[in-house]
């Protein structure tokens, strides 16, 4: 595996982590769900919403390129490069505790994607 795919792979999981926050704030600032005129305002007013999708949009064009560019098998397992910074992003953002046993989970993650590498 090359470089190229390693650091497009990084940036895709980045920008799909960056999805979930922004989803998760959005959906934090919106209404339950209903069919009244409050809740489509509520949806068509968020930006953290709208945000979200332009995330999950782009991340889906950049898999897309790779796919297309990058052998399938090498590629895939990257995607699990995401839980590493849904993690981080759960920290940071929402501050939430990250016990060892994710952090293990996370070390075994990387690991796997730096054997894929070599």
């Amino acid at each position: 595996m090359n470089l190229g795919l390693f650091s497009l792979a990084i940036i895709q999981s980045a920008i799909l982590a960056l999805g979930q926050v922004t989803l998760k704030f959005g959906l934090m600032r919106m209404e339950p769900f209903g069919w009244t005129k409050s809740f489509w305002i509520s949806v068509f007013a968020n930006w953290q919403f709208a945000l979200s999708g332009i995330c999950f949009a782009s991340a889906s064009l950049l898999w897309m390129y790779i796919i297309k560019h990058y052998p399938l098998s090498s590629s895939y397992p990257l995607i699990s490069l995401s839980y590493v910074f849904g993690l981080l992003a759960a920290m940071i953002f929402f501050h939430e505790e990250v016990d060892f046993h994710k952090w293990l989970g996370v070390a075994f993650i990387v690991l796997g994607c730096f054997i894929l590498a070599k």
